[in-house]
């Protein structure tokens, strides 16, 4: 087992300083030169020597790309051409943001999951109709979905807000960032609740697609060992169908799930920048859609770095979690 998590935080790691290097030869071939960036196009050019020699831009290509490399590895990620702050400033003020909404949208997800997995297998009433439901929202453009979201449920009925994270001012400013959570901690009740009422329906939107793709993956497997032998063996003795399934089969068909959920937190990731620009949701989209436009290279390579690490990082524990789940994998 020792060896399995070595060899899986070492893939971790080279995938990573090999992520990093492709953001470091893009940055080095762009068009944009960042000292000119910084300083503007009218400074001297003895002023553009002493700011290239402090970036270190007149060192070899194998230095300039190990201090790329610790530096990102410290969460510094240069400074932004647009906002002249730190990239790391920038990305603490957006990041808490896009962390409560991809943490909402992948549990409602989990849920949904189970729920159709489970609802399919044990044929129970109004199945299919959850089926089609789902199916129909995975299949429709995330960003025509939300907007027949925000016609349906906030136009039409009024049951949740148009945009933003809250409604509330002088809400809580810590220590987590995450509304939900700072609310519960301060006792601030009222915005735990309109925070909810933000989150439902762009959290909704960005889950129904993993949540078919992990349940038709959950319910392929449930189905293949609801007749194995173990699980005929506990029917004989008088288990229920649901009894069953949570005590004997999920365990042994959960290795599968997981790695579809390891799959969908990119595709999760992706659906979030999309999402945030319908609903006006104060995130890393926001950041990077304003970013885009300038050629900010630091700002889009900052956000690049953090997504493709939280993805790489999850899918590591996936891994991790598969083999928890179901030692046999260890010595695959």
């Amino acid at each position: 087992m020792r060896r399995f998590i070595l060899s899986r935080l070492a893939a971790m790691v080279a995938i990573l300083i090999a992520l990093t290097a492709v953001m470091f030869v893009l940055q080095r071939i762009s068009p944009l030169d960042p000292v000119h960036a910084q300083l503007g196009g009218s400074a001297s050019q003895s002023a553009i020597a002493a700011r290239r020699h402090e970036l270190g831009l007149d060192r070899p290509m194998p230095v300039q790309f190990w201090n790329y490399l610790t530096a990102a590895a410290h969460g510094d990620f240069g400074t932004s051409y647009r906002t002249r702050r730190p990239v790391s400033t920038d990305l603490s003020h957006f990041v808490p943001a896009t962390l409560e909404l991809a943490l909402s949208a992948l549990f409602i997800a989990l849920v949904l999951a189970t729920l159709l997995a489970f609802a399919t297998t044990l044929r129970w009433p109004g199945s299919g109709v959850l089926r089609a439901v789902l199916f129909a929202g995975a299949s429709t453009p995330m960003f025509l979905l939300s907007i027949l979201g925000l016609i349906v449920f906030y136009q039409r009925l009024g049951w949740v807000p148009a945009n933003g994270r809250t409604s509330i001012t002088g809400t809580p400013t810590g220590p987590t960032g995450l509304l939900t959570i700072d609310g519960l901690l301060a006792g601030r009740f009222d915005v735990v609740a309109d925070a909810l009422r933000h989150l439902i329906l762009p959290a909704l939107v960005i889950a129904l697609g993993p949540a078919v793709a992990i349940g038709r993956v959950l319910r392929s497997s449930l189905l293949t060992d609801i007749d194995s032998d173990y699980a005929r063996t506990a029917r004989a003795k008088g288990l229920g169908p649901t009894r069953i399934l949570l005590k004997h089969v999920l365990r042994n068909c959960v290795g599968a799930a997981l790695s579809m959920t390891g799959l969908q937190v990119g595709l999760m990731f992706s659906g979030v920048l999309v999402v945030e620009q319908v609903f006006g949701w104060p995130g890393i989209g926001q950041y990077v859609a304003q970013s885009i436009p300038v050629a900010d290279f630091p700002a889009i390579a900052g956000v690049t770095l953090l997504l493709g690490a939280g993805y790489v990082v999850i899918n590591t524990a996936v891994d991790l979690l598969q083999a928890a789940a179901d030692p046999r994998l260890v010595s695959v």
